[in-house]
């Protein structure tokens, strides 16, 4: 077998195809969810705990640059090359992960209801073996 044909094979295998579609879908549905919470939530949040802005979290670990001028954010710092250990991103990172996984959760929850309400088939009757059936017998006859 030819080493593209070999290919082509492993390529077009049900496995393959189905594992690329759920990481494209995956990686669009994370980047919604990362809106979800980047847009929304986290903001309603900060609105609660009075005006709490996550992304601005960060301890410097490095010196300004000589010449620079600008903002005290996150974002003006890391582009000014200043090294930043930002734990109000990965407060974000991680609340984005748990809503994830709670609707991953959710849904496979759901699958496996539908899976769960559909009948099952009946079991096949099982034949006893004949030597059991001599023994239950015997059992029986003692027992009198």
């Amino acid at each position: 077998m030819s080493f593209v044909s070999e290919f082509k094979e492993f390529a077009m295998k049900g496995n393959v195809v189905d594992l690329a579609v759920g990481v494209i879908i995956g990686a669009a549905f994370g980047k919604i969810v990362d809106s979800v919470v980047k847009d929304l939530i986290l903001p309603i949040v900060g609105r609660i705990f009075g005006g709490l802005d996550f992304s601005n979290y960060f301890i410097r670990l490095g010196e300004l640059p000589a010449n620079y001028t600008g903002p005290q954010t996150y974002e003006a710092l890391t582009k000014a090359g200043v090294p930043l250990f930002a734990y109000g991103n990965f407060i974000t990172v991680a609340v984005n992960f748990i809503i994830l996984a709670f609707i991953i959760f959710m849904m496979v929850k759901q699958i496996n209801r539908l899976k769960k309400s559909q009948p099952a088939p009946a079991p096949a009757p099982v034949e006893t073996p004949e030597d059991v059936v001599l023994l239950r017998e015997i059992r029986d006859s003692l027992r009198r």
